[in-house]
């Protein structure tokens, strides 16, 4: 016959004991999170609230509680999922990458042309424009990422300290992902008296959290321009999203692209899009452009609204009306499955056949578009799928 294990005495019911180590694993998990909750609190940025949240509600782009794009995304969810288990074998750099570290006396003289412009890797650039100096999406931090210990890592050191970066008019955000907008770069740069700092309608909420004087941040919506001494910054449309969570800030902040324009020169500088048809409306309004820097790199066909990819990126260098375009937002993250020279691969065959003017400097290395535009092969020969075999097309766009 059975026993009943239940009238034992001192002996507790199975599920009892169940329940038991149940709360147990709970608490533990839920004391896990609040640590990772609390480590990430701050770089989770901050809402807008205030006049700041008045004002975005103004804006054109705000609709229903939030920005949205003109041409909505497209997304195949389960494609992406999927073209992550297929990831390429060089995703990652196998080999150091050429990444020297820069000398500051480099930035001492102006460069001769005017224009000079300093690729540091993915979208972190330092442009010198007709005596002005501009850095965009600086990111010096070890990841991308609200934490420090996960998230994408960069391949490389930064090639020069904050400290030793030249003075700097203005530092340029584009949208508030990890890999453009860096809490610890920006809470060392806010330590700069004079920089001022120009973001998208929103994202100002995060950069005062931080603790840049709000004296110091310029906040512009699509079409919106400033002046920083004699360089005019105009805030240019984009396609793409922004949140630093996945729960509560789905597009709470807006994200662009801009034109710096000096006495002498134009720089258009992409920031993270998908080809738009208002491609056309900045060239024609803003052009012809001496420089175009647009996004090459981190793309995938099943969200090929969210970045342009290498084919279209020279398509939106001619509807901006460029005469040389530097690719970017490449070669420091693994954040697709592409391999990681892939994108400049397939933008130099793409800029050959277009007969277009590529510059493609090493991380850290200084070129002058007007003076030396040239492709200088620095990295290594690997395989890559081509625009044919993998192309990059996004929607609504003709």
């Amino acid at each position: 016959m059975a026993r009943d294990l239940t009238s034992i005495p001192g002996r507790r019911p199975w599920w009892r004991r169940a329940l038991r180590v149940a709360r147990g694993l709970g608490l533990a998990l839920a004391i896990a999170l609040a640590a990772v909750l609390a480590d990430a609190w701050k770089a989770l940025g901050h809402r807008a609230v205030g006049a700041r949240r008045a004002r975005m509600e103004r804006s054109l782009q705000w609709k229903d509680g939030r920005f949205v794009n003109p041409q909505p995304l497209w997304t195949d969810n389960w494609g992406a999922m999927r073209s992550m288990f297929h990831a390429s074998d060089d995703a990652s750099p196998r080999q150091a990458i050429p990444a020297a570290p820069i000398d500051p006396a480099r930035f001492a003289a102006p460069p001769a042309s005017g224009l000079r412009v300093t690729w540091l890797g993915h979208s972190n650039v330092l442009v010198e424009i007709d005596g002005a100096r501009v850095l965009t999406d600086p990111v010096w931090s070890e990841r991308a990422s609200p934490l420090g210990w996960v998230g994408p890592r960069r391949w490389y050191r930064p090639q020069i300290a904050l400290a030793d970066l030249p003075p700097l008019d203005a530092v340029v955000i584009s949208h508030d992902h990890y890999d453009h907008l860096d809490m610890r770069t920006i809470i060392a740069l806010a330590q700069r008296p004079s920089t001022v700092f120009v973001a998208p309608l929103g994202v100002g909420a995060h950069l005062a959290y931080w603790g840049v004087p709000e004296a110091r941040i310029v906040e512009l919506d699509w079409w919106e321009r400033t002046r920083v001494g004699a360089l005019e910054i105009v805030c240019t449309p984009a396609r793409h999203a922004t949140g630093r969570n996945l729960l509560f800030d789905r597009d709470a902040k807006l994200w662009a692209g801009y034109a710096f324009v000096g006495a002498r020169h134009r720089v258009f500088f992409s920031g993270d899009t998908g080809l738009h048809r208002g491609m056309r409306d900045i060239g024609e309004r803003l052009g012809p452009f001496d420089l175009t820097m647009i996004e090459v790199g981190q793309y995938n066909r099943a969200w090929p609204d969210w970045h342009i990819g290498p084919e279209q990126a020279l398509v939106a260098h001619g509807m901006l009306r460029g005469k040389v375009m530097l690719p970017m937002h490449w070669g420091l993250f693994t954040l697709a499955p592409h391999g990681w020279t892939e994108p400049i691969e397939r933008a130099v065959a793409a800029g050959r056949a277009a007969a277009a003017t590529l510059v493609t400097p090493a991380p850290g290395e200084s070129t002058e578009p007007e003076t030396a535009p040239a492709v200088a092969r620095w990295w290594p020969e690997l395989p890559w799928r081509r625009g044919a075999d993998d192309p990059i097309v996004s929607t609504q766009v003709n």
